[in-house]
């Protein structure tokens, strides 16, 4: 069994630095899991973070199998996903922006503890498979990083590294969030903070769909 083969530090070390510095910058899924943490509560957050590392592991499998190439021979394929996700972000922001009017009813709306942790976890999955450039950037990882033909020894500890990383940070993300500190903080301040995630999610469907 060539799972401590030595030959695979360099690839997986390299892949871990990248990945961690795409990971730790604020996106799609740090506004997920933070909103969710500090509006419902810590197990929200964390399947949240857990639905997220889903999405990873997804994006990494489809990295190693060469979904780069794929959307590379099929540029309409690549345009169709960019164009649902974009506007499946502008969904959630627009939605965001109505939950935060101050003529919305609360009690008719989705969150807080009502909000279930299935519902938290597709939250993250949708959140995270909704960009494609994550797609490409996966692939693009695994292009710098990984032999020209690794082994699915290599290519299972790869996507393992990576989804370890994503819930390791977003559940940081959600313990973080979900103190009571951060709480009080979100129920003050809730209104606001919800139309700066959801014109974060409008500006990053727009560019999806815009940048073609």
């Amino acid at each position: 069994m060539d799972f401590f083969n030595p030959a695979y530090a360099t690839p997986l070390v390299s892949l871990a630095l990248l990945w961690t510095v795409a990971v730790v910058t604020p996106g799609p899924n740090f506004f997920n899991t933070a909103r969710l943490a500090a509006s419902c509560s810590r197990r929200h957050g964390v399947m949240t973070s857990a639905g997220v590392s889903t999405g990873t592991m997804i994006w990494g499998l489809a990295g190693g199998l060469g979904i780069k190439s794929l959307f590379t021979a099929a540029p309409m394929l690549y345009l169709a996903f960019k164009i649902i996700g974009g506007c499946y972000l502008i969904y959630l922001g627009l939605k965001l922006f109505k939950r935060a009017a101050p003529d919305v009813d609360q009690s008719l709306l989705p969150d807080g503890p009502r909000r279930s942790l299935f519902c938290a976890w597709r939250l993250g999955l949708l959140g995270n498979l909704s960009n494609p450039k994550a797609a490409l950037f996966v692939a693009t990882i695994f292009a710098s990083t990984m032999p020209p033909a690794p082994s699915p020894m290599l290519l299972t500890l790869a996507v393992i590294t990576m989804a370890s990383l994503s819930f390791s940070w977003y559940t940081s993300v959600a313990l973080v969030f979900s103190s009571a500190r951060m709480t009080h903080l979100y129920s003050r301040s809730r209104k606001w903070l919800d139309r700066v995630a959801g014109g974060c999610y409008v500006l990053f469907g727009a560019h999806l769909v815009a940048n073609r």
